[in-house]
């Protein structure tokens, strides 16, 4: 658990420990750029090892396995990209400076998604560091990063990585990254990298040729599934297990965000992502700290989360697309693509109670019925009303600013941060930023090219009948991607950024909004008006959360017993660029009145 079980690690005194795995070669040897050949031993389990001080950090290297020369599939630097020689390089000569630092629990967190590439103009981990002061000053807890592991050329989303341990160069590379941890923690803020082992990009994936990463057993969409459970997979379960242990223990990243996973196929008595979570476990031991896991699924099957000694698998939380789905479509999302499962406000009503919308009844979309109900508590949700995937799988890539109304925005936001569940934005959305996110690569492969040209052009034709897919390969795409830090200056959408600072200090600070209770908890809607109110308490406060998704003014009767609330929050106040106030002391147990498009959030002592 000290160290790595693969690659190129220190040794102590000069030496360095080789290993790698590669069952069906019959010879293997590490290639140093001064042409000095280090032949390995064979071990067993398909392992080679050796140590050596015939190598030095910073010096590059290559493997030699059957007299074929490739990058170290355990590699932790790939200074010419994906095609190039490996980089020994030293993780623990970093001098962290994080002081007390301490993971929050998940409860804690507010994340925010960002790209590194273009979320600033450096479009580097630096880039992110210059701007940690203000994500701390919006209110943020935890960023979180999209991944990193180096994949072809300079742009991509990061989902086509093909060296899992390395970290991308252009971004710069595992220093860097370490400097961003180091920064973040020095802020008070968290860091949860999303990482991708449900499989491998295209170029540059050299690791078929050491053994049998991939199965012909499964498909997923990227092609062949990694191998988790056909003959030979301890050796591929150890590597992504040696990855997730990597990036907590050298990197003191706090959480990892584990990419669809549901397109990973594991059939064995332990899954994989049971795994990694005992694993992880030992590592909280001997490190005192916490790690979280968080995972992307779309089964709405709870023993994903649920934990180990009750058969779940043990992951923190998941996100959940489907209160967003049920979101976009109540705030005027047309019901295509996926979204022509949800129906709107009924729907969102249905997120807000039960986490999922489909527990059981048909899909149109699936055609099956689908899903489970769940009583896992709300800090197991990610919430949220955009994100890379829902901006960057529309065809022009636009935000949540370039579809719907100004007002809209901030109910929408609104929605999200009275949950009981963790919220997430997406970075810029909170100043309404206008750049779109569209999806953009750098492939160097030209057949490879003009597959992902066709193929973006034939994916989202659901979403869109006319028009075309900008073009993934061109730079101009990413650099229309890239966030307009300027916009800050404009008025619109300086009060927006105001608002989302107002509104997260209050979910902060207020107990029954930041609670993860989802019993407390009482949700009215009215599918005519388009509003919904819902009613959340615990020991010492109350809130009453009005939301009006219609474009006129309505009518919401609230059936309890009269109280004095105090107005906490609203929407519609000029404050925020709307139209008018409401009064700030209400006494509610009749009718009220409520603004198009805005949500009005009261207080009081719980009694």
């Amino acid at each position: 658990m000290s160290r790595r079980g693969i690659g190129l690690n220190p040794g102590g005194n000069g030496q360095v420990d080789v290993t790698v795995w590669a069952p069906m070669a019959k010879s293997a040897a590490l290639e140093t750029e001064a042409g000095k050949i280090i032949p390995l031993r064979s071990e067993e389990f398909g392992y080679w090892k050796e140590t050596t001080d015939l190598i030095k950090p910073g010096e590059n290297y290559l493997m030699v396995i059957d007299d074929k020369k490739l990058p170290d599939p355990a590699s932790l630097s790939q200074p010419a990209g994906v095609h190039g020689p490996s980089r020994f390089i030293e993780l623990n000569n970093f001098q962290w400076m994080e002081g007390n630092w301490e993971n929050p629990s998940l409860n804690e967190y507010i994340f925010y998604e960002i790209h590194t590439g273009t979320f600033s103009p450096q479009g580097s981990f630096n880039g992110i560091i210059k701007k940690l002061d203000y994500l701390a000053g919006l209110g943020i807890t935890a960023i979180e990063v999209m991944p990193v592991g180096q994949f072809p050329g300079e742009r991509n989303w990061g989902y086509d990585g093909v060296f899992p341990f390395a970290v991308q160069n252009s971004y710069g590379c595992a220093s860097g990254l370490q400097a961003l941890v180091n920064a973040c923690h020095q802020k008070g803020l968290a860091v949860v990298l999303d990482v991708v082992y449900n499989h491998i990009g295209p170029e540059g994936n050299y690791l078929s040729q050491f053994g049998p990463y991939f199965t012909g057993k499964y498909k997923t969409p990227w092609g062949n599934a990694i191998n988790f459970d056909d003959a030979w997979c301890d050796g591929v379960r150890q590597f992504f297990i040696e990855n997730a242990l990597m990036w907590f223990r050298d990197f003191h990243v706090d959480a990892l965000r584990l990419d669809a996973v549901h397109a990973i196929k594991d059939f064995s008595p332990k899954h994989i992502l049971e795994e990694i979570r005992e694993n992880v476990d030992v590592l909280m031991k001997e490190t005192g700290k916490q790690y979280h896991l968080i995972i992307e699924c779309d089964l709405n099957d709870p023993s994903f989360i649920d934990a180990v000694n009750i058969n779940g698998y043990g992951m923190d939380a998941q996100w959940s697309d489907e209160f967003h789905h049920a979101l976009r479509v109540t705030g005027g999302q047309n019901r295509n693509g996926y979204y022509a499962d949800f129906n709107g406000i009924g729907d969102l009503a249905k997120a807000y109670r039960d986490a999922y919308v489909y527990t059981g009844q048909f899909s149109e979309q699936r055609h099956k019925n689908f899903g489970v109900t769940t009583n896992n508590p709300g800090k197991q949700f990610v919430v949220f009303s955009q994100n890379h995937d829902q901006v960057g799988n529309r065809m022009l890539g636009e935000r949540t600013s370039m579809l719907v109304s100004y007002e809209m925005q901030k109910l929408m936001a609104g929605a999200v941060m009275v949950s009981p569940f963790l919220p997430l934005l997406f970075m810029g959305e909170e100043w309404s930023a206008e750049t779109p996110f569209q999806y953009f690569v750098s492939h160097g492969d030209k057949e490879l090219i003009k597959a992902v040209q066709k193929g973006r052009k034939e994916e989202f034709t659901a979403f869109h009948t006319e028009g075309e897919a900008p073009d993934p390969q061109a730079k101009e795409t990413f650099d229309r991607s890239k966030l307009n830090w300027d916009e800050l200056a404009k008025e619109l959408n300086g009060n927006m950024l105001g608002y989302y600072k107002a509104l997260i200090a209050l979910r902060k600070s207020n107990s029954a909004l930041k609670s993860n209770n989802r019993k407390d908890m009482i949700v009215d809607f009215n599918e005519q008006d388009k509003t919904l109110a819902l009613h959340r308490w615990d020991k010492k406060q109350a809130v009453l959360c009005l939301m009006n998704f219609s474009g006129a003014r309505q009518t919401i009767t609230i059936k309890e017993a009269k109280k004095k609330w105090q107005m906490a929050f609203d929407s519609s106040h000029q404050q925020w660029g709307g139209p008018t106030a409401e009064p700030e002391i209400v006494i509610i147990g009749s009718d009220f009145i409520i603004q198009p498009e805005s949500i009005i959030i009261y207080t009081c002592d719980h009694v």
